[in-house]
């Protein structure tokens, strides 16, 4: 077993290990610590706690410290400097006619890179820009282009559900989200109706896809062969929330209604996604 803390950087971002070194911290502390992308603040969200070593992504750092005041001062100029320089990069922008959206910037605590995120529909020469940057802030300049996924999680908003931006609120991480879980969700695929605001599909999809699997387990699925009270038939229509059934019997043409808790299994149908949906449909997978 190992000790260790976790800190994140982000409101909503990925939870990083870090060995506490000996020392006692809580959650809500903001720690500095070494990272891959030099010297930062992180917040604590996980307090000292022992796990597997197998659990850890070698090699595990130790925090360097607890944040001082001096630290919170450092972060204070950051925030501004981060200000300035999506202003300013967004007049080099209009300057050099790039195709290019800025959505964030950020400053490293050690202020030895600046990170400039942006999305584009095409690739971007944006090396004269950073030739640019480079010359106003004097230090390391990077520009990442990010999905429009990342974009939503990053600038936030409310979803057709008036809540909150699942990747804003609580996704630390994305998930795939694919076509076949909205085919299984008994959705319709229109894109208007699966896809999110960023227009990809939506990641409650992904957030719900157990519950439904749970379901498929003991719901007959549409085209599926089955013995109810009354008659044995072909399941027409399954709610598979309500387990509600619309059977069309062997030797009828009045349709049965009937739950899936009332009718045996005879032989069970599967669901598919033609070629033809996932072709047209496949962008909404894309991040």
């Amino acid at each position: 077993m190992v000790e260790i803390i976790g800190v994140r950087f982000k409101d909503v971002g990925k939870i990083y290990y870090f060995s506490p070194a000996g020392h006692k911290f809580s959650l809500g502390n903001k720690v500095i610590v070494e990272t891959a992308r030099g010297v930062e603040c992180g917040d604590v969200v996980i307090a000292n706690r022992m796990v597997k070593k197998e659990e850890i992504v070698p090699p595990l750092k130790d925090v360097i410290r607890k944040a001082t005041q001096a630290d919170m001062g450092v972060l204070e100029k950051n925030r501004q400097k981060e200000k300035d320089a999506f202003r300013i990069c967004e007049e080099k922008i209009a300057y050099r006619k790039l195709n290019m959206h800025l959505v964030d910037v950020e400053c490293t605590f050690d202020n030895n890179k600046i990170l400039f995120y942006f999305t584009a529909e095409n690739r971007v020469d944006f090396r004269e820009l950073v030739k640019d940057l480079a010359a106003v802030f004097r230090t390391r300049i990077e520009l990442r282009q990010i999905g429009v996924r990342d974009e939503a999680k990053i600038l936030g908003g409310l979803g057709i559900c008036g809540r909150e931006f699942c990747c804003k609120s609580f996704l630390g991480e994305f998930q795939p989200v694919s076509i076949k879980m909205a085919k299984e969700q008994s959705l319709s695929l229109n894109p208007s109706k699966i896809s999110g605001t960023c227009g990809r599909l939506m990641c409650c999809l992904k957030n719900e896809q157990k519950s439904y699997e749970e379901l498929l387990k003991i719901t007959p699925k549409i085209g599926a062969y089955v013995k109810a009270p009354q008659c044995r038939g072909y399941v027409e229509e399954a709610n598979i929330i309500t387990g509600r059934l619309k059977i069309n019997p062997e030797n009828s043409d009045i349709p049965v209604f009937a739950t899936r808790d009332e009718v045996e299994i005879i032989r069970d149908s599967e669901i598919r996604v033609n070629k033809e949906e996932i072709k047209a449909l496949k962008e909404l997978e894309d991040k």
